[in-house]
């Protein structure tokens, strides 16, 4: 089996024990070398100490300075290096004469050594020559006679046991180091494979590798803006269309996304943990869908990852499902309509009535055409025109007389509005227009819409004359929750319609006298400067 498909677990354990047994080599070299150099101390001062002991003795005092000394001086001093263990003592007169020599031959010839001068003023010491037999530590000490005077010198030498000798001599302590550290160095690497394979999520490097590519890529290809930040709200990672989407060039990595984002509040996802969906924010000239869902590692929360939506795209995709709603509720009105008209026209050909059966279907046919062609012409969009027929519609079901103001019109929609907003605003306002008319009696019921515009506002006006709002309910209407439906209302249509106006900078007048009726109106800017669009950012 190759290195390269070896698993990652049997890689780290000889990585390991290679580091093991690398560090024990080099800790090895230095404890050799440590062993070398005491071992050299040590036979120099033991070169030392024999040689005052011979510079001491009296015979070779007494015939140092005699032609042949060295016949009595030689058998002393080769019988002392035999107890002392040295290799060789050298006995040196005034005149570098070998008094004792190793070598009997060269007994009274003349020595030759460069390391030997100092010794011949009264000085002791030592010094490291090689030699034929290795490298040996000599030890100089002068001989002094009875009258403090030098008469010579004593050479000691110990040679140096080579790098070899020391290593067999210390065989069975490196032996029993070697066996105890490769154990623990097998069963440690092992432990650290084993805890790092599972840190690792049991995965191969490849498989690693192969799995950061296909994420990375997954990640880039979502059509939604993803970005993960720290606890602190710096950005960590931020895919392509994120940078669309928050108009971002450059490296992001590390920087705060408040000053990305302004307005974007993290502070309660990030200490709190709760997540936010689907809230509305601003990025620039554009509406984002903003959901953040918080990341807890041990305990605490280390982040949030957070997922950016075009709102346009968001509606766009909704488009068919909303439709479809609208349509089911118009066709609902309608084909009571319908019938009740079916009633009516059926009845008048029963009483042999059928030119008046004939002119009454002219008659409806014609007042239904003229209403859509009216609203078509006046706010040119199939869904706000829908929207308004079916609330006429609903309006005659319930017995309430809805009415849109002839010189109503919608040639633009507001900055950051588009149909789906319109759609949502007048839906919620007549609903609670006709919700006004609930468990009261009265002859005339009426609800007045009217969406007005000239060259800087668009005002959207919604009247009626129903039971009207007390000044509690007035004050807790924006309330997300808060409802007068009971069971039967959901408390967030007008949360959503505060949200709507005030992003696009608009505003909201109420007018509401209980037992007379209420009036919504909403102003909406349709120009929008730089400096207010930077404030609106701040509030929201």
């Amino acid at each position: 089996m190759s290195l390269k498909r070896m698993p990652i677990r049997w890689k780290i354990t000889i990585l390991s024990f290679g580091m093991v047994l690398f560090s024990l080599m080099i800790g090895g070299i230095l404890i050799v070398g440590h062993t070398v150099e005491t071992k050299e101390e040590e036979l120099g001062e033991r070169a030392l100490l024999t040689g005052q002991t011979i510079a001491n003795l009296p015979e070779v005092r007494n015939n140092l300075q005699e032609p042949r000394g060295w016949k009595n001086i030689q058998p002393v001093v080769e019988q002392m290096r035999t107890v002392y263990q040295s290799n060789y003592i050298v006995v040196l007169n005034m005149n570098r004469i070998r008094y004792s020599h190793p070598v009997e031959d060269e007994l009274g010839s003349l020595s030759s050594g460069r390391d030997e001068g100092p010794a011949f003023a009264e000085h002791s010491y030592t010094s490291k020559a090689k030699g034929e037999s290795g490298t040996a530590v000599r030890g100089f000490v002068p001989v002094m006679d009875e009258n403090h005077e030098q008469i010579g010198v004593v050479v000691v030498g110990e040679i140096l046991p080579s790098m070899g000798e020391i290593i067999w001599a210390m065989k069975n302590e490196i032996g029993i180091v070697l066996l105890l550290t490769s154990l623990f160095g097998i069963a440690g690497s092992w432990l650290l494979a084993r805890h790092l394979k599972e840190q690792m999520f049991a995965l191969e490097p490849h498989e690693i590798v192969q799995l950061y590519e296909e994420r990375t890529a997954a990640f880039e290809a979502m059509n939604e803006g993803i970005v993960t930040v720290d606890a602190s709200g710096k950005v960590t990672l931020m895919n392509q269309k994120a940078r669309i989407l928050l108009h971002f060039t450059g490296l992001s990595k590390g920087k705060s996304l408040h000053n990305l984002t302004p307005g974007l509040k993290l502070d309660h996802v990030l200490t709190v943990g709760e997540p936010v969906f689907n809230r509305e924010i601003r990025a620039g000239m554009k509406l984002l869908l903003f959901t953040s869902i918080p990341i807890k590692v041990e305990g605490r929360y280390a982040g949030a990852v957070l997922i950016f939506q075009d709102r346009t795209e968001v509606t766009r995709l909704a488009e068919e499902l909303t439709g479809v709603k609208a349509f089911v509720d118009a066709l609902r009105v309608q084909n009571h309509e319908h019938r009740n008209k079916l009633h009516t026209i059926a009845g008048m050909i029963q009483l042999e009535q059928n030119e008046e059966a004939l002119q009454y279907v002219f008659d409806i046919s014609e007042k239904q055409e003229k209403l859509s062609r009216s609203l078509l012409a006046a706010f040119q969009d199939y869904s706000i025109a829908g929207l308004l027929l079916s609330k006429i519609a609903r309006g005659k079901e319930l017995g309430i007389d809805v009415s849109v103001e002839e010189d109503s019109g919608l040639p633009v929609f507001p900055p950051l509005w588009d149909h789906h907003d319109m759609v949502l605003i007048l839906g919620n306002l007549i609903e609670n227009a006709f919700h006004a008319f609930e468990g009261i009696q009265q002859d005339e019921k009426t609800i007045r819409v009217a969406v007005l515009q000239d060259e800087e506002t668009c005002s959207i006006i919604v009247e009626d004359n129903g039971i009207g709002m007390s000044p509690s309910i007035s004050r807790q209407m924006y309330t997300k929750g808060f409802s007068t439906k009971g069971d039967h209302g959901s408390g967030i249509g007008l949360y959503l319609v505060k949200n709507l106006v005030d992003q696009a900078m608009g505003k909201i007048t109420v007018k509401s006298t209980e037992g007379e009726g209420t009036t919504m109106i909403i102003d909406l800017p349709l120009i929008i400067e730089e400096g207010q669009d930077e404030q609106a950012v701040r509030n929201a």
